[in-house]
């Protein structure tokens, strides 16, 4: 499956933004979809993931940021509210076949991902 991602941009803290991924080439309900992210100088971390039963969450993102999908337009959506200097990030969407959900969630068992999007968040 083939994933762009989109909806980045700059914005001051405690704002808000809406990133989308869209899939295709592949079954897409067959996939657990996710939203990664890195930092500056940070590692890529696990930010939400959607496997068509629940909905997981960093801690970090808890309360703030909504991951949803939508399987007749294959698409899934990263709603991100309140946001804070340290989401400043790329954030990957990525899909998988199989996956550990949190907090053992590896960044190996997905095996496709899109091309990242640039959140700003300004203090």
């Amino acid at each position: 499956v083939q994933l762009q991602a989109s909806g980045g941009g700059i914005v001051q803290a405690g704002g808000s933004l809406e990133l989308s991924c869209a899939a295709s080439g592949g079954n897409f309900d067959a996939y657990i979809m996710a939203w990664f992210r890195q930092g500056p100088g940070r590692d890529r971390e696990f930010v939400a993931g959607s496997d068509l039963k629940r909905m997981y969450y960093a801690d970090s993102v808890k309360g703030r940021f909504t991951i949803s999908r939508d399987n007749a337009r294959n698409t899934v959506t990263l709603k991100m509210i309140t946001l804070k200097p340290e989401d400043t990030a790329v954030y990957y969407c990525a899909a998988s076949r199989y996956w550990s959900p949190p907090p053992e969630v590896q960044e190996d068992d997905f095996v496709s991902w899109g091309q990242g999007t640039q959140v700003t968040v300004s203090s």
